[in-house]
């Protein structure tokens, strides 16, 4: 397994680094804070305009059909800022649920939009009161003679207030998988969002009283197994969002450890310093060679479930813990905002439980060995 990058792999981490810098510096997206959404429109744009959304967008669909692994260097570096945005929502998990899930008719209306970024989809699963799984998808779509309507809360959406439409799970039948994936126009009537107060990073709660939905795909009940098979796909990339949040804290807690001074000499000097250090990049590491592990796996065409629930549980976990250890080394002025700190250690809680917690990735873990 050779996880080094290619020469157009490096090319794309220079490019996505230097776009960072010049467009998503830390004071941008620390003042997105208390913003209603997470999408900055300019530079959305410009996103679009270098082909990123279109990234896993088979070319035929007018994307540019990257590996994987391609995509991986890309939102890596979009989660040292971390950058906000329904980046991952839609250009990865909205698209493999459309290319899992759609009708070619669907496809081919969506996915050309989607890269070009016209059309912003986020996939909203679970209902209040349950957890993450096909159980906990409770909402019972209405068949009218005009097409099917849904009414019911989604909360702890992401980016739910950034898009255009929404894919919306919801159960069609009797038996635990037998869920069904809608699509539903963010904007259309009855149907609104809003940002979740408290420590979340662009999660937000979508409300749908009799909004208009159609079903994606030509036949109900398979829309869990489809979800699964983007998921599957889908997770290492944003594994890979959370190995760059942990390399960004990483960094930023050697650099205070060298330049903060005390008792007249630098604190990372201090053998518990160091020891928070360590910590730090130990998860760093587990987080990014379980990933790696998934994305060669599955672009080489190995069996790959297993490792690609190893990989969400280990990198929720270490980027969880590299954030703690990060605030031990940075003390006091780790919690001001304007730090930058902050801002990972709230995307790092939230990430945490999004799309199935570690407790839930190592279950499915267990499942895959034991086949």
């Amino acid at each position: 397994m050779d996880l080094a990058l290619t020469d157009s792999q490096e090319m794309l981490k220079v490019s996505a680094r230097s776009f960072m810098a010049r467009e998503a510096p830390k004071d941008t997206i620390v003042g997105l804070e208390f913003a209603e959404a997470g999408l900055i429109p300019e530079l959305w744009r410009k996103a679009c305009e270098l082909g990123w959304l279109g990234m896993l967008v088979p070319d035929e669909y007018g994307g540019g059909g990257a590996s994987l692994s391609d995509t991986a260097v890309l939102y890596e570096e979009l989660g040292r800022g971390p950058l906000p945005g329904p980046f991952f929502s839609s250009g990865v998990l909205g698209v493999l649920a459309v290319l899992e899930a759609g009708t070619p008719a669907q496809r081919s209306e969506l996915l050309p939009a989607m890269a070009s970024g016209e059309r912003i989809l986020t996939v909203a699963v679970t209902d209040p009161n349950a957890s993450w799984g096909p159980h906990g998808v409770t909402c019972v779509p209405q068949r009218r003679a005009d097409g099917f309507r849904l009414t019911g809360t989604k909360p702890f959406v992401a980016d739910a207030t950034s898009v255009t439409d929404i894919v919306v799970a919801a159960r069609t039948g009797d038996a635990p998988t037998d869920v069904s994936l809608f699509l539903v126009d963010a904007r259309a009537a009855g149907a609104s969002t809003r940002r979740l107060p408290g420590f979340l990073s662009w999660h937000d709660e979508v409300a749908l009283e009799g909004a208009p939905a159609v079903l994606l795909g030509d036949a109900p009940n398979l829309g869990w197994a489809a979800l699964e098979r983007a998921l599957l796909r889908a997770l290492p990339v944003l594994c890979s969002y959370m190995v760059g949040g942990c390399q960004a804290v990483y960094e930023m807690s050697v650099s205070h450890s060298q330049t903060r001074v005390q008792f007249g000499v630098p604190v990372g000097k201090f053998q518990r310093v160091q020891d928070h250090i360590i910590r730090l990049v130990n998860h760093l590491d587990s987080a990014r060679w379980t990933t790696g592990e998934a994305l060669w796996k599955l672009d080489t065409g190995r069996p790959a479930a297993a490792s690609v629930h190893m990989a969400k549980a280990v990198a929720s976990e270490a980027y969880l813990e590299a954030c703690n250890a990060a605030h031990e080394v940075h003390a006091g002025i780790g919690s001001a905002n304007e730090y930058g700190l902050v801002a990972h250690t709230q995307m790092s809680r939230t990430l945490f439980n999004y799309l199935g917690d570690p407790r839930w990735h190592k279950r499915r873990m267990a499942d895959a060995l034991a086949w």
